[in-house]
């Protein structure tokens, strides 16, 4: 413990030092969904090597795609000491809309203890702690108590086309028994925390067709079946209205209950029903007696329809019988479902309600497994015990509703438990206008990656 002291001190007298490199990295608006803009993604993917090298990587490597490329960087000096693999992203969100924001979003500004810019807490502000952690470590005591291991992507915001196929390639040389990400938020300012669960995702369009055209609806109406009406109660038929239950045939067949313990946490946090369902702007909230809002947002599958269209939207009025309907549906799966046993059984479900006069093309999109790490993981004590050090203040074990399909294929591939430790709030307006990243946080997020450094090279 004693050998972190000198870290934290390097840590507090290089904060001016280090807040200037990470503004000018979000300068570079590396947006990955715009074309335009690839040579500002390849100028953050350099950018970032050389961070990576001056932190005192001794392998740097920019690994090509089909799109932005992989930095892969490695520091290996620590022979028979864990390896941590640091996962990233160094590609950002589209600013728009520029007018919402109360300064340019890619001239960082600081402001009340938070730095303001796109890409400040998603993700260049997050996967700079383990940067500056590493360089921490080599610059004080010369050495570092595990070996290093950075894979920083440049298409996480366009749905990490390519990161699979540059994991299977590179299996080798990415081998590991712990990784890191930090692109999560903290469940409430002043209370930092270890995310161990993330659900999964399985995503389909439903294309329900009926005649050869859009038809007159006062001449054929009430004669041939309308499609839009026929996937309506196709969609329907997946929820029980009253309580937002999935009816499809055996969704929850393999879902595992929380124990009484996470239950017990969960409601300990500090969550008010009323002003969550206030800050939302609606006037109430499925019911369900049987689970809380936390644990139906963590720990439930859902079944939603993202999206839905159909028939005349346009300005007036047009009178016809749609010829076609179309949806996009999406269902969050949590631990020990799969995605694959979950979009078979809703397509069987649908096929055996679309009713004679219509046809049912069911295309299945992207999708992804859940993830959990049981919270009493001695890697998810280490970076709790971290944290606490980190922050002066006991951490919170909490799951997540979003998916990040890597975390389930890099535990998967390599056996090694994940840590999702984010220094995010859920006031940073990731994606939207305003993003920031609370300073505070910043720097005591360097000090936790270093601390965790050292409690997963203690592990037995």
């Amino acid at each position: 413990m004693g050998s972190a002291d000198p870290i934290r001190s390097f840590i507090e007298g290089q904060q001016n030092q280090w807040l200037d490199e990470l503004k000018e990295f979000l300068r570079i608006p590396s947006v990955s969904t715009d074309p335009a803009r690839a040579d500002q993604v390849d100028t953050a993917a350099e950018w970032l090597g050389d961070k990576l090298r001056e932190a005192g990587c001794t392998e740097i490597e920019k690994w090509p795609t089909e799109g932005h490329p992989v930095i892969y960087g490695a520091w290996r000096e620590a022979p028979g000491a864990p390896t941590l693999l640091v996962y990233g992203h160094y590609d950002v969100q589209p600013e728009e809309p520029v007018e919402l924001w109360d300064t340019p979003p890619f001239n960082p500004t600081v402001r009340e203890g938070k730095l303001f810019a796109r890409g400040s807490a998603d993700d260049k502000g997050q996967l700079y702690i383990h940067v500056k952690a590493l360089q921490a470590w080599l610059q004080t005591v010369g050495t570092c108590p595990v070996n290093v291991v950075f894979l920083i992507e440049g298409e996480e915001e366009v749905g990490s086309p390519n990161i699979e196929a540059v994991v299977l390639e590179h299996r080798d040389r990415l081998q590991c028994d712990a990784v890191m990400i930090s692109d999560t938020v903290m469940f409430a300012a002043g209370l930092p925390s270890i995310t161990y669960s993330l659900r999964g995702l399985a995503f389909m369009q439903l294309d329900v067709t009926g005649a050869r055209g859009d038809l007159h609806s006062g001449s054929f109406g009430g004669a041939v079946v309308n499609p839009a009406e026929a996937l309506a109660r196709m969609l329907a038929s997946c929820r029980n209205p009253d309580n937002g239950e999935i009816t499809v045939p055996g969704f929850y067949d393999d879902i595992v209950a929380i124990t009484d313990a996470e239950r017990e946490q969960w409601n300990s946090l500090p969550f008010n029903k009323t002003k969550y369902r206030e800050e939302l702007g609606v006037d109430a909230l499925l019911k369900d007696a049987d689970y809380g809002v936390l644990e139906r947002t963590w720990a439930r599958p859902t079944f939603e329809v993202n999206g839905f269209l159909s028939g005349f939207t346009g300005e007036g009025s047009k009178t016809v019988l749609p010829a076609k309907a179309m949806a996009k549906i999406s269902m969050r799966l949590v631990a020990n479902q799969d995605p694959e046993k979950i979009m078979n059984a809703t397509e069987d479900h649908l096929r055996a309600l679309t009713p004679p006069g219509v046809r049912l093309k069911v295309t299945r999109m992207h999708g992804g497994k859940p993830w959990l790490t049981p919270c009493d993981h001695p890697v998810i004590q280490a970076a709790g015990r971290a944290l606490h050090r980190g922050f002066g203040t006991e951490p919170v074990f909490i799951r997540e509703g979003g998916s990040i399909p890597l975390v389930a294929l890099l535990e998967e591939l390599f056996r090694a438990p994940s840590v999702l430790m984010g220094i995010g709030l859920p006031d940073e307006n990731a994606h939207a206008p305003n993003e920031n990243l609370d300073l505070g946080n910043f720097y005591a997020g360097i000090a936790s990656a270093a601390f965790f450094f050292e409690e997963l090279g203690s592990l037995e």
